[in-house]
Formats: C-alpha cells, structure tokens, sequence
C-alpha cells in the first residue's frame, strides 16, 4: 500500500550514474555467476593472481577451473584455451589498455575482462565486462555488468538499508571501530545468491561526482609515481578514476606491518595467492609484494605527501 506523509527519508538523487546502462547486480562476484549461468560456460582459465571469490563464484555452477600466470604488464602468459574454456581477464590496477583487451578479444574470442580495480575504464565493445562498485564508493553492495548473454532466471532485488552501519559510522568516527562489520559486510557475499542492485545502493550512485573524483584519484596516482617510482620494481602508467598506486618493493609484507603500525592500513591483495602460488614465483611476490596505496576521492595531495614520506621512512 501507497504511503503518503510522515518522517522523511533520504533524498533521491537525480544525477548521471557511471555505467547506468549496465545490468545493475549486487556484486562483482554476482556479475561473474550471471555470465556463467547466462552462456553456459563449463571451463574457464583465470589468473593466479586473483580473488579467491571469482574461485568460489565458478564452484557455484560446476565451472570447472584452470589457471594461469600474468607477466610484468599483467598480461597473460603462454595460455592456450582448449574447447569451450573462457579466459578471465583482470585488468589489474587499471594497467591494460582497451587496445590490449581488444587484442586479447581477437586472440582468443571467449573473454571476460574484469574491472574490479578499473571502474572508470569503458567496457570495450562485444566483451563481456564485470564492474564493482564498492571498492570505489562508499556504498554496502553493487556491481555491474555488460553482456549480450540473456539469464533465464527471475532476479530479485537485493536490500541493504541493515549494511550501511559501518560507512555511516566511519564518516563520523574511525575506520577501526568499524572494521569487523565491514568485514562481516564482506562476507555476506561469499554466501548471499545473486540479485539485483539495490534502490540504495543504485540512489547513492546517483549522488556521485564522478569527474571529481576520476580527476582526484588519477591526480594522487601521479604524485605518488613522481616520489615513489625509483623504488617500485612495477613500470606503471598514470590511470584516470585510479583503484590504488601499485607499489612493488621487496620485503613488502614488512614495510605493509610498519605502515599498518602508523594507521596507514594498506591491504594484502589477495592473501589466498599466498597459499596457492609456489613461495618465490612471480605470482607470490606480486601478492605479497605489492602494496596498493590508496589514491581515492577522500584524500589530497597534501594526504599524499604524507603518504609517501612514512613509505619512504619505512622502506629505508
């Protein structure tokens, strides 16, 4: 029943959302099921530097699993596809161009490119294409997803009105006191069925200000480069709307433990390649090697000069 009256609840915003015309889903992981369920994909190479979850989505629908290793541009390396197998492209911190994936399109047809790290890249046209949005935004749920495939299924609409509690609480107080329900938040999709994106999640997109924030995060990517590159052993290119600054040294798993120590909380992506590489290979140290400093909306240069100095400190 209609209501009319009464308290007033948030605003809905009206402004252009990035990727609109996509199929909007729950997650990025969401994304990846409807591709496989929607195309009837049985086999599939993806690369070993990778999130467990796009694992976990393929044991879902008895997608069988293969893997493969990238090279120093993150490209992949000597993968030939047997009949019917898919390849699954990362695009690792923004790093391939779109010329490279239509490339990859013509080399070997059967691709999926994931934009996990790379929301602000345009998907490349007939290439199924898998967004996430909240590993840019502040927002509980939502990914996003370009396909030709049609999935014969009935989706519902997911809610997450009862997620929002730690992206409120951290606007007003710290990150710490809110981590463990952020990372509750997290897990719910490791279990949670695929379903549409929710109205919230789909409002708050609408509210955002993406030029500024394609412009913030492209322009912190470059200071970092500028004061950082003479250590990093990744040659990396400036990305516009970038995920993080990808910065390779050795010893990182030590200098990431300094940092965390100085409240500068730099993750591990993705700590199940530790564990799943052999110890030394190439695909182990990008893992434990890499540290993804953060260059989004929230911070200036000013933030990132910060930034580099205490990665400098620890470092020396």
């Amino acid at each position: 029943m209609r209501e009319i009256g009464g308290y007033i609840e948030l605003d809905t915003y009206r402004d252009q959302m990035l990727h609109e015309d996509g199929i909007l889903l729950n997650s990025g992981r969401g994304c990846l099921w409807y591709l496989l369920k929607a195309r009837k994909i049985r086999k599939i190479v993806l690369p070993l530097y990778c999130c467990d979850c796009v694992r976990e989505a393929c044991a879902k629908v008895g997608t069988e699993v293969r893997y493969f290793s990238v090279d120093e541009q993150f490209l992949p390396r000597d993968v030939q596809l047997e009949e019917g197998e898919w390849l699954y492209l990362v695009n690792h911190y923004g790093q391939l161009t779109q010329e490279q994936i239509r490339r990859l399109k013509a080399q070997y047809g059967r691709l999926i490119v994931d934009e996990a790290q790379a929301y602000f890249a345009e998907p490349v046209t007939g290439v199924d294409t898998l967004y996430t949005c909240r590993k840019f935004f502040g927002v509980a749920d939502g990914g996003i997803l370009y396909t030709d495939a049609d999935l014969a299924e009935e989706l519902v609409t997911d809610e997450s009105f009862a997620r929002m509690g730690f992206l409120l609480g951290r606007y007003e107080r710290t990150a710490s006191e809110f981590y463990a329900d952020y990372v509750a938040n997290n897990e719910i999709f490791a279990e949670e069925g695929t379903k549409r994106m929710s109205k919230l999640t789909q409002n708050l997109l609408h509210a955002l200000d993406y030029d500024f924030i394609r412009e913030r995060r492209r322009a912190n990517f470059e200071f970092l480069d500028r004061a950082l590159r003479k250590y990093n052993r990744l040659s990396v290119h400036s990305v516009d709307g970038a995920f993080a600054y990808p910065l390779m040294v050795e010893h990182g798993a030590d200098i990431r433990k300094a940092l965390i120590a100085e409240k500068i909380y730099i993750p591990c992506l993705w700590p199940n390649v530790l564990d799943d590489a052999e110890k030394g290979s190439w695909d182990y140290q990008l893992a434990a090697d890499i540290l993804p400093l953060p260059v989004d909306q929230r911070y200036g240069l000013e933030d990132m000069e910060y930034l580099a100095e205490e990665v400098q400190r620890c470092i020396s």
